[in-house]
């Protein structure tokens, strides 16, 4: 079983969300989708907005420079949190696959589950304030986006 198999079947058994959002019916060809209402995708972007909530205050306060930073329970309960939306992103990408969205968001969020893990590990790669504010901003903005193209109205 590849790796992505084994963490959709593992999502889809741990949240009811994934059940539901699953069984949507297929898109209707050329009609915009928004997915935003669902409670698996509304449930990615309150997600996205609370860990992006914790970034912007680490980058407001300099608690990222501090030492012992990467050490901390919140920051261990911060990476696993960033771990499983990024799961939970490729599993909404794989269920707008299955319904045969023809849309970015399916794209964008295969993307972002990507791009997670590497920001987060550039963020600890950081040796030096200005680098962990350069990788706070830019794990942010992902957040955001992550939020953004979920809850941003369908374009037609």
């Amino acid at each position: 079983m590849s790796c992505g198999l084994a963490v959709a079947a593992l999502l889809m058994m741990g949240d009811p969300n994934v059940v539901l959002a699953a069984a949507q019916p297929p898109a209707v060809a050329g009609a915009p989708v928004s997915v935003a209402e669902e409670p698996f995708f509304a449930d990615l972007a309150t997600r996205a907005t609370g860990l992006k909530s914790i970034v912007d205050g680490w980058s407001a306060s300099g608690a990222a420079d501090q030492a012992g930073f990467f050490d901390s329970p919140a920051y261990a309960a911060f990476k696993t949190e960033a771990d499983d939306l990024a799961a939970r992103d490729m599993q909404g990408h794989v269920i707008l696959r299955d319904r045969g969205t023809d849309g970015d968001l399916k794209c964008i969020l295969r993307g972002i589950s990507e791009d997670m893990p590497l920001r987060v590990a550039a963020f600890e790669a950081a040796t030096t304030p200005a680098e962990r504010a350069v990788a706070l901003a830019e794990l942010s903005h992902l957040l955001d986006d992550n939020a953004a193209v979920i809850l941003a109205p369908p374009q037609s």
